[in-house]
């Protein structure tokens, strides 16, 4: 993929969100989407190699759409100044509505690669069967905590969100109550994209999503106990 193309044209658009400066770039946009497709397929192709219930995801249904939802959006801008896709089991690619892991990447206008995997604030029902796996499992919860790959890729899990005090219900003393004060289970890193090397983009991508996969590989055991109730 042209990263050096796409990083222009996200910056470009960051200056210019409307409808009539987006419409006179639109080639330049198709050119790179479909760039991005190519990733986006080779992505899932080497993620199923280690995770194979992506392994046959739809690589259009991944990627999200650029144009923005503004309906009750204070900030009216109609595009999106991000390319982003996000991976899990049957295509379900916005998680939070159905529960369970997805792998996410996106490539914004600085230049930026974010990148990781979990679930971001999942639905009541998704949320409580996590937490009630931090204490059912927790010898396997410390584990995944304790993995070096996951540590040294992606740290700690990002708290954002967090209940100043425990839900109810879960023990305060609890080992590991200030994770289940959590309303997101997501690890995520952020780097400079390899402007120059592009051809290091997916495996870069793949080599650090599978760090995640302890994790994603653990919230699926959530998954499997929510879907048999």
């Amino acid at each position: 993929m042209h990263l050096r193309d796409l990083k222009h044209f996200l910056s470009e658009l960051t200056e210019n969100n409307n409808r009539p400066w987006f419409i006179m770039n639109k080639p330049r946009y198709d050119i790179l989407r479909a760039e991005f497709l190519q990733v986006v397929t080779e992505m899932i192709a080497e993620l199923g190699k280690f995770d194979p219930a992506v392994k046959f995801c739809d690589p259009k249904k991944a990627m999200f759409r650029i144009n923005r939802d503004v309906r009750f959006a204070h900030d009216k801008s109609p595009y999106k100044t991000r390319f982003s896709a996000a991976v899990a089991p049957n295509d379900m690619r916005r998680p939070s509505k159905a529960g369970g892991p997805t792998y996410y990447m996106q490539i914004d206008a600085a230049g930026r690669l974010l990148f990781g995997a979990g679930e971001y604030m999942p639905p009541p029902p998704r949320l409580k069967a996590l937490r009630q796996l931090m204490v059912e499992d927790a010898a396997g919860f410390t584990k995944v905590l304790k993995n070096k790959k996951l540590r040294a890729t992606f740290g700690d899990i990002q708290n954002e969100g967090k209940l100043q005090r425990p839900p109810k219900g879960f023990d305060p003393a609890h080992e590991h109550i200030e994770y289940i004060k959590l309303k997101s289970f997501f690890v995520w890193t952020e780097i400079d994209l390899p402007l120059n090397q592009p051809e290091l983009l997916v495996p870069t991508l793949v080599s650090g999503l599978k760090d995640a996969f302890p994790l994603v590989q653990w919230m699926r055991t959530a998954q499997e106990e929510v879907s048999a109730e």
